[in-house]
């Protein structure tokens, strides 16, 4: 399972969220999407990062793009750990990880989900990857060096 690199094409998907489906390519020509995989809601490191990502949502809707959260956990457990935190981007659920694997992103140790951050610009192009299991901050800072020099 190789990830995929800057340059290639991102694959389309659609995934469930708390309201409803979301499809990638809907924001194709229209935004870029900056599209996270983390292991688990709740847990400390990815409530950070997705704080992280809530507290500079502005700045990534200010540089033409959607925030995009994807783990294996329910819908419903989206939900509720976007209502906590007030997260005001999507959270996809992603049964099996089906997706991450299109995407290719690894599991740690062969055990845990991974957490891969991806830019993909309005063509649909993935213009940058990032992948840091403990760095949370780190995901955030450079989708947003990526974009404003997009």
């Amino acid at each position: 399972m190789a990830s995929l690199s800057a340059g290639q094409p991102a694959p389309d998907f659609t995934l469930p969220g708390a309201n409803g489906d979301v499809r990638l390519s809907d924001y194709q020509g229209d935004k870029a999407v900056v599209l996270y995989f983390y292991p688990k809601d709740g847990t400390p490191v990815c409530t950070r990062e997705a704080c992280h990502f809530r507290d500079a949502y502005e700045d990534f809707t200010g540089a033409g793009a959607e925030v995009i959260g994807v783990s294996t956990d329910s819908a419903a457990s989206h939900d509720e750990f976007s209502k906590e935190h007030r997260l005001p981007f999507v959270l996809l659920s992603d049964p099996g990880g089906k997706v991450a694997k299109q995407y290719g992103v690894a599991k740690t140790l062969g055990l845990l989900p991974g957490r891969v951050t991806f830019v993909i610009d309005k063509t649909g192009t993935v213009r940058h990857v990032f992948n840091s299991q403990f760095a949370a901050q780190k995901h955030v800072d450079e989708a947003l060096q990526v974009l404003r020099s997009l």
